[in-house]
């Protein structure tokens, strides 16, 4: 117990480890008075256990909860806590410690079984209340004289509850963390399964829960990549999709950000949007799952403006491209939609191909309207075997000569082939268009009039911008 003896061992976490001080000699008889009475509820444990747990079911509805459900697991606990609690009061030095693991091991269990944190202590202040009294009634039916004594040792039983509070607090808050750290590695790992394609199809309907995503809904993925030296932060806080329910995980390895957009289907939950989670995931739009506390101050830099639900089977791809907002800067892949959480897998595959086929300079690429890019990005030996054949004489000139030359090309391929269209974006002549293509056509062998030979080009030049080091 606090102050009646000095503390041996090492203490638990969250203990308050008591200074040793001088008592007046009127302690050693309180002590006496306290220890006769001590005595004498310990021969009555198994009527002190009933009555708390009586008033734990008359006055705490999370206990009466928890007793409807094991009623045998509460009893067992309180009689445990009891028995020690007040064996510490005679035997402190023997005691003391293996009562603080009770009331350590209570507030593990009970935070392990959802128990609240504010239920689970005023129980244990309900229990201290109880014994002190049945203290001082034990010693008023025996010597009511002796009651006046019990003031002096008080302070200590009331400490001794206090620190018994504060030991089942800290266990109750140390095992919190875990089971969130826990939990949250879980839905990182789903998540991570689901994009990696290696989820399995059995689990999909806990992952689908777990997520708060609907099995067979329709989705698309989206990666965004933010220049070197930008914090994972800045890409789901400033990658925004208004009106979408978007999951967002990190991808620590590419260095990128995947969304895993929600097109048409029932999210699980509607809970708050711009949840973020520890493991790296991040929850925003209509309906985004906040199951999961443990964001900080900048959340709501992740929440996405509430805009009018898309949801539905016509939403495609090019919708998220519509409603997307990024910075300059960014570079953005999205996938075409697939059908249900078993063809994420395939859908972040797909993301990322639409990612390479983007300019370094930045911007979004929605696959489906890239696929001649993304043809040539998928098979990069072959992109740049094509680039050296078709362009390599271009590429052998001069810098600011080839500059000129594959600039002039670009813009032509750009304007669907009309030369006055593409000297009003070169703010140049339409003959000088017109004698830089004549060239172009000499030094690659290729004819511009020709359908085959402008596919090469074209091609050619998507090999060269995306690919070239």
């Amino acid at each position: 117990m606090q102050h009646l003896v000095p503390a041996h061992g090492r203490p638990l976490p969250g203990a308050r480890t008591p200074a040793p001080a001088a008592r007046p000699a009127a302690d050693a008889e309180a002590l006496a008075v306290l220890h006769r009475a001590a005595r004498s509820l310990m021969a009555g444990l198994p009527e002190l256990t009933e009555r708390l747990m009586e008033l734990l079911r008359e006055r705490e509805p999370a206990y009466r909860t928890a007793m409807e459900a094991d009623a045998e697991s509460v009893r067992d606990e309180v009689r445990r806590s009891l028995r020690l609690n007040v064996e510490s009061l005679i035997r402190p030095g023997e005691l003391r410690e293996a009562a603080r693991r009770c009331s350590w091991a209570i507030g593990r269990a009970r935070a392990d079984r959802g128990l609240p944190l504010d239920a689970l202590l005023r129980a244990f202040r309900l229990g201290g209340g109880m014994i002190w009294q049945e203290l001082v009634d034990e010693t008023t039916r025996r010597q009511p004289s002796d009651a006046r004594l019990l003031v002096h040792v008080a302070a200590d039983v009331w400490n001794f509850v206090d620190d018994h509070c504060a030991v089942v607090a800290e266990a109750y808050r140390q095992t919190e963390r875990e089971l969130m750290w826990r939990r949250e590695n879980r839905l990182r790992l789903m998540t991570a399964a689901l994009l990696d394609g290696t989820a399995r199809i059995a689990d999909l309907p806990a992952t689908a829960a777990a997520l708060g995503l609907p099995e067979q809904g329709r989705y698309a993925v989206v990666l965004a990549r933010l220049p070197s030296g930008r914090t994972f932060a800045d890409a789901w806080g400033q990658v925004r999709l208004p009106g979408l329910r978007v999951l967002w995980y990190r991808d620590r390895d590419g260095g990128g950000s995947y969304g895993i957009v929600l097109l048409a289907g029932h999210p699980h939950d509607e809970g708050e949007p711009g949840h973020r989670h520890e493991s790296g995931l991040v929850d925003t739009g209509p309906g985004a799952s906040a199951a999961v506390e443990g964001g900080g101050p900048g959340d709501e830099a992740g929440r996405d403006e509430e805009g009018p639900r898309v949801y539905g089977l016509d939403v495609d791809a090019g919708e998220i491209a519509r409603r997307l907002t990024a910075p300059p800067v960014a570079r953005i892949g999205v996938s075409p939609v697939v059908e249900g959480l078993a063809a994420i897998g395939d859908a972040r595959r797909l993301a990322d191909t639409a990612l390479r086929a983007c300019p370094r300079s930045g911007g979004t690429v929605v696959l489906e309207e890239h696929l001649p890019a993304a043809l040539v990005v998928s098979a990069p030996v072959l992109g740049a075997a094509l680039a050296e054949r078709v362009l390599g004489p271009l590429l052998r000139l001069d810098p600011s000569d080839r500059d000129v030359m594959l600039e002039t090309l670009t813009a032509w391929l750009a304007c669907d082939g009309s030369a006055q269209r593409a000297a009003g974006r070169l703010y140049c002549h339409r003959n000088t268009v017109l004698n830089r293509l004549r060239r172009c056509e000499q030094l690659t062998g290729r004819s511009l009039s020709r359908p085959a030979d402008v596919v090469e080009l074209s091609l050619a030049l998507a090999a060269h911008c995306l690919l070239d080091p």
